[in-house]
């Protein structure tokens, strides 16, 4: 007698998760009990940088792929500028280009932070994942907490001038050239920046202090919400110390012990891997000697509070020391504590940076060898806000790309937004009726990673939703639909 069939799976859709870059869904696979016995988050848009980048000019490619992205564009032009110093064999970027470039990043950090946590982020922890869908936004945030609407419109704000006034633009400038920069700053322009820091950081440090007062109110959410255990990767200075702009790979497990340490940037393939699925098109990168099972791991804010020895600024070392004071911090929605820990450290250090006279005088690029290098090849890895991220380029004979290969740190993070899909769906699902509630709860996990799904702009949660459950046989067993405008109900 044969044995009795295993009871359907049913299946249900979010499709597109709302408040984060570019389309993605998710789909959960549920038993009979309602448990769910698979999660994945679907990126359903293609992008084609690595192929139409190769027959350019390598000049071009530092403006060109910062088009990946209109939040950290800033990443990508910096880490394509290091990538194709190191091919073309320049030996050193002059103390004002090293200036400038440290001074753009740190700036992208203090509005790329701000911008995700005020106005994607907070309206849920602020007001509450289930809370009223038409308050949760930047909208009833500014209604509800005007003066820390303000205040985030203000650090965003602060980010986006020290950008302007290094890289040229806000957004997709070309500040960063080949063996450096193309500008100095100004002593007004400097002095005005100055002037605005001490209040930046009293904003910063208000920022972390109300993420840890959340994290003390509800213990049981904010240690647990999508907690598992993880790998960790990003890049430290060769000391060990955080920094978001140059450094070594390096790699911890989950109890803290170092599985890399001071791994070469230029020789990333070495360390890491990459598979496809058929059911996405983003990869999913691990670290090649452990394999995909073992090896993947988790990167940004939170991977780096855990990965470095210290912070280099002592006001965010301090909140870094209190964030890991019970030991690792393995939940999701941590990600946002350390997120904040950051732009803190970002201030201090463009304070630091402001008063390196280097700024304001000094070669601005550094000469090319004399002699052409036999392999023009060269790797450029950055910090960008959302994780580590890896440029890497091949220039021919005749100046032009030949081949191309990125890693964003959205991909990196691509099995661990998964993981924590599952972990809150597990958690919360449990065979209620669908509700707009518990939809968020979902996407706050994917959201929490500040994941740019396309690379390209952020969404602020205008997107329609529909979500279906059917059976095994097409049967829809209930359907609920959010309009643009974010109401939320059920299909007739």
């Amino acid at each position: 007698m044969s044995a009795n069939p295993a009871p359907p799976l049913r299946r249900v859709a979010i499709d597109p998760v709302s408040r984060v870059e570019g389309h993605g869904k998710v789909t959960l696979l549920l038993d009979a009990q309602d448990r769910v016995q698979q999660a994945r988050l679907h990126i359903v848009e293609f992008r084609g940088f690595e192929s139409f980048i190769v027959g350019r000019p390598y000049w071009e490619v530092p403006v060109m792929v910062q088009r990946l992205c209109g939040i950290c564009p800033v990443s990508h032009h910096l880490a394509a500028s290091k990538a194709i110093d190191v091919a073309l064999g320049v030996a050193g970027i002059p103390p004002t280009a090293q200036a400038m470039r440290r001074l753009m990043h740190y700036g992208q950090i203090m509005q790329s932070h701000a911008v995700h946590f005020f106005h994607l982020s907070s309206p849920d922890l602020l007001f509450g994942f289930d809370s009223e869908v038409t308050r949760r936004n930047i909208v009833g945030l500014a209604a509800a907490f005007p003066d820390l609407a303000r205040q985030g419109v203000a650090l965003r704000k602060f980010g986006q001038e020290v950008i302007r006034l290094t890289a040229g633009k806000r957004v997709h400038g070309t500040g960063s050239v080949p063996g450096g920069v193309n500008r100095h700053l100004t002593a007004a322009d400097r002095d005005g920046l100055a002037a605005q820091v001490p209040q930046m950081i009293a904003w910063c440090e208000q920022a972390v202090e109300l993420v840890a007062q959340l994290h003390a109110k509800d213990r049981e959410l904010y240690d647990h919400f999508g907690s598992f255990a993880s790998n960790w990767l990003s890049i430290v200075d060769r000391s060990g110390a955080l920094d978001l702009y140059d450094g070594v790979l390096r790699a911890r497990d989950p109890a803290g012990r170092l599985l890399v340490d001071g791994a070469d940037v230029q020789q990333y393939l070495d360390l890491i891997e990459e598979r496809t699925e058929p059911w996405t098109y983003m990869k999913f990168p691990h670290l090649r000697a452990l394999g995909p099972d073992a090896g993947w791991y988790r990167v940004g804010p939170l991977a780096r509070m855990h990965n470095c020895d210290l912070v280099p600024s002592p006001r965010a070392e301090a909140q870094r020391q209190r964030l890991l004071a019970d030991g690792p911090a393995q939940a999701t929605l941590a990600y946002h504590w350390a997120r904040m820990i950051e732009m803190l450290h970002a201030m201090e250090v463009i304070a630091d940076i402001l008063d390196d006279e280097a700024l304001l005088g000094g070669d601005l690029v550094a000469p090319l060898p004399g002699q052409r290098p036999s392999l023009r090849e060269g790797v450029g890895v950055i910090e960008a806000p959302r994780g580590t991220l890896i440029h890497h380029y091949a220039i021919g004979d005749d100046d032009l790309v030949t081949w191309c290969n990125l890693i964003v740190s959205t991909t990196h993070n691509n099995r661990a937004m998964n993981e924590s899909i599952r972990s809150v769906a597990d958690r919360y699902f449990d065979g209620r009726a669908i509700s707009e509630g518990l939809l968020n709860h979902i996407e706050v996990a994917v959201r929490a990673y500040d994941p740019c799904l396309s690379c390209a702009t952020h969404a602020l949660g205008s997107m329609p939703l529909e979500v279906d459950l059917v059976d095994a046989s097409g049967g829809l067993r209930d359907r609920v639909l959010r309009d643009g405008d974010g109401h939320f109900g059920r299909a007739a």
